[in-house]
């Protein structure tokens, strides 16, 4: 089966007690058994519950991986991950990560001891230094948020494993309908469903896919034994939400690259980040993994702080908020929202400026959204 069918067949079996096509929502906490310890697949919602069991199906099948465990959130997963680490242990990271997942290696799991090293995954030499460090994982963020940086996933791999380290790949940015990273090497594949997956604003989860039988018990192990388990109703919602992802993606790739050619022309702007445009630094690995480009554009302006506050603060068909990949347009200023977690002088480091603002363009009318923007600029 192709990406669409299996999207909205795999994992959705209608229900076998009265033929509903949609698989009902179970809101149970617990289950009958017939005898203690003896029950029909599930004891507990912390530990499973059908409706994981369905979304799984469908998120391992999209990404070519054959076990997947569902989490509270995108955050929830990575700290599913650190939960089979041990004190003493290393992960390598990319130096331009989401400032939740930063946050939660530099103020939490540092403390119970796992080390944490930032680095510039675009330098494969660099890359290779740091592998002989021995860490436990190397974590890639590609698409990176907000920067939009792309790291060559197939190479870094295979570099990987020359040193025995597993590889780990947040693709929330891609979805698995632009890049499938266990088809590159990668030995996880992270998404934080909140995001394209869920689609629609209104669910909060997480997931990570494996082909790792073991690490897949272990994940689940984790999800049970620290509490990270979604509720039974946002992973419905994300089951929901992941049927029309292709169709959804294909219009904010669409809408996304337009936006991004415009505002390259723009006389207020001073750089546009989008992996779609040739003319972005790693173009050709992005074209080279990805089939597409997705929905962030990112772009710093002319302006002072004050002025791009004001500019994003009166744009009407783009709302201002956190978070991204809903079927509206939502524009944040990363240095004071997603990102502020992270100390300044790092974000500058990193190349995160005050002046950096990203767009998560929606799936209105490609003109309305265009005009929002200019309208916004216009009235500076």
């Amino acid at each position: 089966m192709k990406f669409s069918t299996k999207a909205i067949h795999v994992g959705q079996k209608p229900d076998k007690e009265t033929g509903a096509v949609i698989p009902p929502l179970y809101l149970t906490s617990t289950y009958k058994q017939e005898a203690p310890g003896v029950h029909k697949g599930y004891d507990y919602t912390r530990a499973g519950n059908p409706n994981f069991t369905n979304l799984e199906a469908t998120l391992a099948s999209l990404e070519y991986g054959k076990y997947a465990t569902v989490f509270s959130s995108g955050l929830g997963a990575v700290s599913g991950l650190i939960s089979t680490m041990k004190k003493g242990d290393k992960v390598v990271a990319t130096n331009d990560l989401y400032g939740g997942t930063y946050r939660l290696f530099n103020k939490v799991f540092n403390n119970f001891g796992i080390e944490f090293q930032a680095i510039n995954t675009l330098d494969l030499q660099a890359v290779e230094e740091a592998l002989k460090t021995k860490p436990k994982y190397i974590f890639l963020e590609t698409p990176t948020n907000p920067l939009l940086r792309i790291s060559d996933i197939e190479a870094i791999s295979k570099l990987a494993k020359k040193y025995d380290v597993k590889t780990i790949v947040d693709n929330t940015f891609a979805t698995p309908y632009f890049q499938n990273p266990l088809k590159l090497g990668a030995d996880f594949v992270l998404h934080s469903t909140t995001k394209y997956i869920g689609g629609h604003s209104d669910t909060i989860g997480g997931v990570i896919v494996t082909n790792d039988k073991e690490m897949k018990e272990k994940l689940d192990f984790g999800r049970m034994a620290i509490g990270l388990n979604p509720s039974p109703f946002d992973v419905w919602l994300a089951s929901r939400g992941i049927k029309t992802l292709a169709v959804r993606m294909e219009k904010h790739a669409e809408s996304a690259l337009i936006i991004a050619k415009y505002l390259q022309k723009h006389p207020k702007v001073t750089k546009v980040y989008y992996p779609g445009l040739e003319e972005h630094v790693n173009y050709n690995i992005a074209k080279k993994q990805m089939s597409g480009f997705s929905g962030i554009v990112s772009v710093e302006f002319d302006l002072t702080l004050d002025q791009s506050k004001k500019l994003i603060s009166t744009l009407n068909v783009f709302t201002l908020a956190e978070s991204l990949g809903g079927v509206e347009s939502l524009v944040d200023h990363p240095a004071s929202m997603t990102h502020a977690s992270i100390p300044k002088a790092e974000r500058e480091k990193a190349g995160l400026t005050d002046g950096l603002v990203r767009f998560s363009v929606g799936i209105e009318d490609i003109e309305d959204i265009k005009n929002d923007i200019e309208n916004a600029l216009n009235n500076l």
